[in-house]
């Protein structure tokens, strides 16, 4: 399986790029927020997801974690496959995606080429417990670090045998009194709250 590539932009399209990896060139599928950060002749370093299918070996690449989570979590979907996932990606950010499926925003989703009624509907109803780590309601990192220092809690937290629901709030009590906190700190302070 292949994780990652990192190597000089050889070829590069608003929808694919050549990644010559010494010597070895690979075609990636990519969406235009990542198109937009390749540069042709340049190193670049690109997060990928491999997909197998009997007749043909599919890689797409993403320029952060986050936009390779959500592009895993859109073709999870029944009805949406990888390149409605990557014209998706590269129609709306995704906060935009986060947002309508959290607000149940179909008509959103729908203004995406390939997306119909149904299948926004289906987006929305499969993907609505797993996208909030995905909005930022304000710009500010520390608002992303903190979701992320959060998630870490509340799974490691959820290893440990304590649901979800249960620290999910407490988490956010201590987050807002201090936001700067480690995970280990976190998972400390919830526990200490439980």
């Amino acid at each position: 399986m292949i994780y990652s590539l990192k190597g000089i932009v050889q070829q590069l399209n608003p929808t694919s790029v050549v990644v010559d990896v010494n010597g070895v060139g690979y075609l990636v599928g990519v969406s235009l927020q990542t198109s937009e950060k390749l540069v042709l002749g340049k190193e670049t370093f690109l997060n990928i997801q491999q997909i197998i299918r009997e007749d043909v070996h599919l890689l797409f690449g993403f320029n952060t974690i986050l936009e390779k989570e959500m592009f895993n979590l859109l073709i999870s979907v029944n009805g949406v496959g990888p390149v409605s996932a990557i014209i998706m990606l590269s129609s709306l950010s995704l906060d935009e995606i986060a947002s309508a499926i959290l607000s149940g925003n179909a008509l959103m989703l729908q203004k995406v080429k390939g997306i119909g009624v149904k299948t926004a509907e289906r987006i929305i109803v499969d993907l609505r417990d797993k996208v909030q780590k995905f909005t930022v309601l304000d710009a500010n990192i520390s608002t992303f670090e903190n979701n992320k220092v959060k998630e870490e809690s509340l799974s490691a937290l959820e290893v440990l045998g304590i649901p979800r629901k249960t620290s999910d709030k407490i988490a956010d009590r201590i987050l807002k009194q201090n936001p700067d906190l480690t995970v280990e700190d976190l998972v400390k302070q919830i526990l200490k709250n439980i």
